[in-house]
């Protein structure tokens, strides 16, 4: 696992794809959390159960095949410093996406609440028909570089929803490459066996409410993709 930043009660790490944040408590499988809980037995009490599922020092999560960075907590300080601030929305997230298709804007707000899918119970959606709750939820993007088939995007998300990003993009027509939840039947582009999306930097303050600003490197199939469009890393 790569450290991006480390100190007595907070941790930054540059998760892989295809690593699960947390246990589901029904199959067992590496995790962060239990990645963490090996590295530093002191997390293990830090943090609050999901049912009977337990996550030691996880905040917030990402999804399985998003890399990117992770903040985690060491200590049950680090925890609710961290908590307070997702809670009153003050850590900032910049995620970088390939989106299927050329999207036609080159900047703006993508502001619909999301629901629950009513065909799936894996998704979420933004769009007629979602069911139950629907959620405030906004995202800023910006376009980066454009192809035929594709455009690279930087996305803000203001608040946390789940599938927030993909959900979103969904809505306009533009799902993320190789999402095989909401892109179902898309052949994947520019090399990715995955889910093209990078949780690529985070601003957050710590325990002392000294502010850090942390990027996390792109992976392989990121740095291929940007070579193949010609953007310099």
């Amino acid at each position: 696992m790569e450290i991006l930043y480390e100190d007595k009660d907070i941790l930054a790490i540059n998760k892989p794809a295809g690593l699960v944040v947390h246990a589901d408590g029904r199959t067992k499988e590496e995790s962060v959390s239990s990645w963490l809980v090996e590295h530093y037995p002191e997390a293990k009490e830090v943090g609050e159960k999901l049912g009977e599922i337990e996550k030691p020092g996880i905040v917030h999560r990402i999804d399985r095949e998003t890399s990117g960075i992770l903040l985690l907590a060491k200590t049950k300080k680090g925890y609710e410093c961290l908590k307070k601030q997702f809670q009153n929305r003050e850590i900032e997230k910049i995620y970088h996406v390939f989106l299927y298709g050329k999207l036609k804007e080159d900047h703006g707000t993508i502001n619909l609440p999301i629901g629950k899918s009513a065909s799936d119970f894996r998704k979420r959606s933004a769009e007629r028909g979602a069911k139950g709750e629907m959620r405030e939820a906004v995202t800023y993007y910006q376009v980066l570089k454009r192809g035929e088939e594709w455009t690279f995007v930087e996305a803000k998300p203001k608040t946390g929803r789940t599938h927030q990003i993909r959900v979103h993009f969904k809505a306009l027509h533009h799902p993320v490459v190789g999402d095989k939840l909401y892109a179902k039947g898309k052949a994947s582009l520019l090399g990715f066996d995955r889910l093209a999306l990078h949780a690529r930097e985070i601003t957050f303050s710590d325990t002392k409410d000294k502010k850090h600003n942390i990027s996390a490197p792109y992976p392989e199939d990121f740095k291929q993709a940007l070579t193949e469009i010609w953007i310099v890393i």
